[in-house]
């Protein structure tokens, strides 16, 4: 391999790794996403003492995603939740025993784009109670990678949050 396509993939690699560093630096975790098992929080608790139907959650606004896939995404865990039978408040600032605040970001070329979400769920003091970490794979798009997370990665995206997020409070 010559040494300027050396260069372009340590290039590639790192602009990946800083936009992870980025994405989880506003959760609060020095680590990248891909970097920290899945699903791990730093210092993981036990589930919750609490009857998951008394829980209520409340997912904030996303951050880092364009508003169309927020409000796509925000649909899907809306009907995941009903189908695992989870508590969501739907209002913004009302009261809930957990809050979810969303990370996401997307990166790809033409050929495919890979859509990475951290979910870190917190409870009344605002004290990370748990993490959700994934990533999904979709089609390539020129340009804005933004354009190449579909519906299917979104559906994935969705399902397999809540479906972990209800586990959580099943444990």
């Amino acid at each position: 391999m010559s040494v300027i396509r050396q260069n372009r993939a340590t290039v590639s690699r790192a602009a990946v790794f800083a936009a992870a560093l980025a994405l989880t630096a506003c959760a609060g975790d020095p680590v990248p996403p891909g970097l920290v098992s899945e699903n791990a929080a730093p210092a993981a608790r036990a589930a919750p003492p609490l009857d998951p139907q008394q829980v209520t959650i409340a997912f904030e606004p996303f951050t880092g995603a364009p508003g169309n896939i927020s409000d796509a995404l925000s649909r899907r865990i809306g009907n995941a939740a009903v189908e695992q039978d989870l508590n969501l408040v739907r209002r913004v600032g009302a009261p809930a025993t957990y809050r979810v605040n969303g990370y996401l970001s997307a990166s790809g070329d033409q050929s495919s784009t890979t859509l990475f979400y951290v979910f870190d769920v917190v409870d009344s003091n605002g004290a990370r109670v748990h993490r959700i970490v994934g990533q999904e794979s979709a089609g390539g798009a020129a340009g804005d990678p933004w354009a190449g997370v579909d519906a299917d990665a979104l559906d994935r995206a969705a399902r397999r949050a809540v479906a972990e997020l209800a586990a959580w409070l099943r444990r």
